[in-house]
Formats: C-alpha cells, structure tokens, sequence
C-alpha cells in the first residue's frame, strides 16, 4: 500500500503545489509540506465517484452534513474519549481556516493569545489577523516533560486565549495527560479560552498516546475548541475540508455566525464532507496501515539524519516531520535550506521564524510521508552534498 509503486510522480508533479512536487524544479524532491506522496484509500475515491455520478452540486447545509458531523461525533468518541454532539461541529474549509475562524470569533484586537514556539506559523498569523497580539512560549525540540508553570509570567489582563498543538508540529512533541492536566489547571485560574488544534491526532507513533485536552474534564471541555481536518491522517489536503468542535453554546453561536456560513459568503465544501465521512467510517484500516508505514520512515529518517555530520535529529512522538539541528555545520536553516536545493536537489523547511517562530532557528524540517525508495534517495542525497 505504501511502496514506491504506490506514488505516481507524474500526477504529483502536475497536482502537489504548496512547496511539494509542482513547485520545484524537476529533478528536485520535495520533503517539504506535510502532506503524503499516495494517494488517498479506496473507499474514499469510490464515495466520491458515487456522490458525482448523480451529476448534483447543490448548496450544502450551512452547519454542514449531519451524516459527516455524526461520524466525527462518534469518532471523537471512540478514539479520542471525548463527548461532541454534532450539533456543536461546524464543518469548515480546513483547520487552518478552523484556527484562523476561532481567532476571530473569540479574540478583540488588542487582545492577547499564548503560542508555542516554534509552532507552525498559523496560529500567529491568525491571532494577528485579527488585530491579536501572539505571545510566545518556547517549548524547546526534545523537551521530555514541558514545566507549564512558567507560563503564568506571560499572562497579563489583556490574555484571553492559549493556542495548543498537539502533537506539536514541528517537533513532533506528544503532551502527556500529566502536562496538558498542568495547562488545563492554569487556563481555569486564568479563565482563558483553550483553542487545541488537534490535527495530527492520529500520528502518534509507539508506544506514545495521545490525549485530547477536553478528555481530562467537562469543566475544561467547557472552555476548549477543538480543531481538527483530513489532510494529515486521510491526505485530503485539497479537498479543503475540517471541523471545529466544542461543548460550549457560546463559543458555538460566536464561531457559527462569524463564519459566515448561512449568508453562503463562506461554506464547507460538499464532497470535502462526503470524502471525510468515509474515511471515519470506513477507512481506519488505511490509516492504521499508513502509521506503520510512517513509523518504520521516522526511524530511517532520524537515523541517516543523525548519522550526517553536524546533523542531530531527536525522533518525534507524533506527525510525520522530522525536525534536525543543524547548528554544528555552521551554516544557519536558511542557507542550508538553499545549498540542499541547490547541491542534494532536496528541497526542504527552513527553520526560520515566518514559518515555525524564532525558536527554529538553527533547525530544518522534512516530511517523511512518502515511499521508502524516494525518503532513501533524498537522505542519500543530503549525506552526499554534506560530505
């Protein structure tokens, strides 16, 4: 399922955009956007054969599918613990819209909201969208147990809001029950909202778990939005398609009318739902596959990483990056992002603050969702051009 036969370059190359295979140079491999080189289950391609067939496009539910909300219900259910009706998920076009909606629907500008650093460069563009002020707290690559208690000193009148990653892309760091319990004890003292993107969920790799933030209590459930989407665990990255989840009437009716959703200015697309409804319901088989696929790349990834002089690479808990120090060989993330391009024809993440924050400098990220064959020409490559 996951060979080298099971990655077609020629549609990579004309489809995958976003720094992947249809943004570089021929000749070039893209370890770059996390999102997989196959393509996505079966099933997932037959539903949406069925959906077309009947030739109807119409406008869907502003609060989405009911079918597609009940899945994820259920879903949330039996893999995450956690209790979501379905009538508090609103279908969105992506989590990285989901992020950016529950920003607008819950911070005023001036207003201030906690992000980790580094962290994708998502929830600092969406807390200063919309006039927000994004506060960083570093949480350092290898950080075994993460001591939250410091993070109080960050916290003034104007805080409303903690942004949580987890797993934390880039580093691949899993909070434990333990820490996120930490956390969940200092939002309550503070009364702050908890936006917990929970993306990358479902690549969690032995013997580490994950665990939902709104999992630990209803009171804490109370004052989460979750985000979630399929991009990651399903690679339905242009379908555009995600959710946001909460208990909270509230934040639900803040989130719903900011969305725009029933003036049809905004929406979440129809076979996005469709595409996503399948795979909660009939494709956890795939994904289950797919992690242990992922799981045998992470360790051939760090290993060739670390075996590269100047390189270290801590092996990640969760996602499917890899994030190496490359301090030692001098060079700085961006220059060695720019001589791999140019000398490995490897392409991958610069460690630098408009992508993951000040605290990547020093680093490169490289996606290991592909192929054996194609992971161990691109480390071949790197090793090579580093000699």
């Amino acid at each position: 399922m996951f060979s080298s036969e099971d990655v077609n370059l020629s549609l990579l190359r004309s489809r995958a955009f976003n720094q992947r295979w249809a943004s570089v140079p021929e000749g070039v491999i893209p370890l770059t956007a996390a999102d997989p080189d196959f393509p996505c289950a079966e099933p997932i391609r037959e539903a949406i054969s069925r959906y077309a067939s009947d030739g109807y496009f119409s406008y869907g539910a502003p609060k989405g599918l009911l079918e597609f909300r009940q899945a994820l219900s259920i879903d949330y259910i039996e893999n995450k613990k956690v209790q979501y009706s379905p009538e508090k998920i609103l279908p969105v076009d992506s989590a990285a819209f989901g992020i950016y909606l529950t920003c607008k629907s819950l911070l005023n500008p001036g207003d201030e909201a906690i992000v980790f650093d580094p962290v994708d460069f998502l929830f600092r563009h969406s807390v200063e969208s919309v006039g927000g002020k994004a506060i960083p707290f570093a949480i350092p690559p290898g950080t075994d147990y993460v001591d939250f208690s410091t993070l109080e000193q960050y916290i003034t009148p104007k805080t409303k809001m903690i942004c949580l990653c987890n797993p934390l892309n880039p580093t691949g760091k899993v909070f434990t029950r333990v820490e996120l319990i930490h956390l969940a004890e200092i939002a309550e003292r503070h009364d702050l909202a908890i936006l917990s993107d929970e993306i990358w969920s479902d690549i969690v790799f032995k013997p580490f778990q994950f665990t939902s933030l709104a999992s630990i209590d209803q009171s804490i459930q109370n004052r989460t939005v979750t985000i979630t989407g399929f991009s990651k665990s399903y690679g339905l990255a242009g379908l555009r398609i995600g959710a946001i989840l909460t208990s909270n009437e509230t934040y639900f009716k803040k989130i719903y009318s900011t969305s725009r959703h029933e003036s049809t200015v905004h929406g979440s697309n129809v076979i996005g739902q469709i595409a996503a409804k399948t795979a909660l319901n009939e494709c956890r088989w795939w994904l289950i596959n797919f992690i242990i696929h992922l799981q045998k790349m992470r360790d051939l990834c760090v290993s060739e990483l670390n075996s590269i002089n100047g390189f270290n690479c801590i092996a990640p808990q969760g996602c499917y990056v890899a994030f190496a120090n490359i301090t030692k060989t001098g060079m700085s993330s961006e220059a060695m992002h720019n001589y791999l391009l140019e000398e490995a024809k490897v392409a991958v993440v610069p460690g630098v603050k408009k992508w993951f924050g000040e605290g990547a400098n020093g680093y490169i990220r490289l996606s290991f969702a592909t192929s054996e064959q194609i992971l161990t020409e691109a480390l071949s490559r790197i090793k090579n051009s580093i000699k």
